[in-house]
């Protein structure tokens, strides 16, 4: 049996968790708190925290002082 063809129009999209707010949500929590809410976000922020035990300290590749802000 055949596979239906579905006929959408190119660029237009629907996504009930942006139409409900979870996205904005999502996002909001995420510049707040410092806490990332996708896997690999999470994955990658704890990697990060357990290789900064092993090694020590944070990672800071350019040494520059904590106070210079990077524009």
């Amino acid at each position: 049996m055949a596979k239906k063809k579905r006929t959408t129009i190119p660029g237009v999209s629907f996504s009930w968790k942006r139409a409900l707010g979870i996205t904005k949500l999502k996002r909001e929590f995420t510049k707040a708190t410092g806490i990332p809410t996708t896997k690999a976000g999470v994955e990658r922020k704890l990697g990060s925290m357990i290789l900064g035990m092993f090694l020590g300290g944070k990672k800071n590749s350019d040494n520059k002082d904590d106070n210079e802000k990077v524009y």
